[in-house]
């Protein structure tokens, strides 16, 4: 099985960031992986995607045109993605950013208002991980607990005081309700 995920929003979401944990965990995971970033020459605020692929068979391009997943953390993202996400695909998006909803209907479509969350918090940053959090939930893509343990292990000794701030913004996304 192989599934398409798109990420896309601005650069300083932590969208390549959010992209690459998904990538290493396939990959630990013994699964064929393909992480392919697109950013502008702007450190922040300009256009960020990244494009992850997951299977269990050979991937033969690194491209995701029709997402199966879409992540949109920006309007912008969410406008220009948001028809593309195949049907039967899933769409989710920061609904602290993002004003509306998709109106299409041959897709699933989750709103997390990720960056208010954050914020209320004491996390702010920390929105990507939020939504890396509902994503597991909503697909059971990797095992929650196998998911924070890798995640938590790349975090290098010069960063430990984000370890606890990457568990509660995980387990914040994990057990969000509507």
């Amino acid at each position: 099985m192989t599934t398409n995920i798109l990420l896309a929003g601005f650069g300083g979401q932590g969208i390549l960031f959010a992209g690459k944990a998904i990538a290493k965990m396939a990959m630990d995971s013994d699964l064929q992986v393909s992480w392919l970033p697109s950013y502008g020459p702007e450190m922040r605020g300009g256009a960020a995607n990244c494009s992850v692929i997951v299977s269990d068979e050979e991937i033969g391009s690194p491209v995701v045109v029709t997402p199966d997943i879409l992540i949109a953390l920006n309007l912008p993202s969410f406008d220009k993605f948001e028809p593309k996400v195949i049907a039967g695909g899933k769409l989710i998006y920061d609904c602290s950013l993002i004003d509306r909803t998709s109106d299409r209907a041959d897709i699933e479509v989750y709103g997390i208002p990720a960056t208010a969350m954050a914020s209320d918090a004491g996390l702010t940053g920390m929105a990507n991980v939020i939504v890396l959090g509902y994503l597991l939930k909503i697909t059971g893509l990797f095992e929650y607990d196998a998911f924070l343990e890798h995640m938590l292990a790349g975090i290098p000794p010069t960063k430990a005081a984000l370890i606890e701030k990457n568990k509660k913004a995980l387990e914040m996304g994990y057990n969000y309700a509507k």
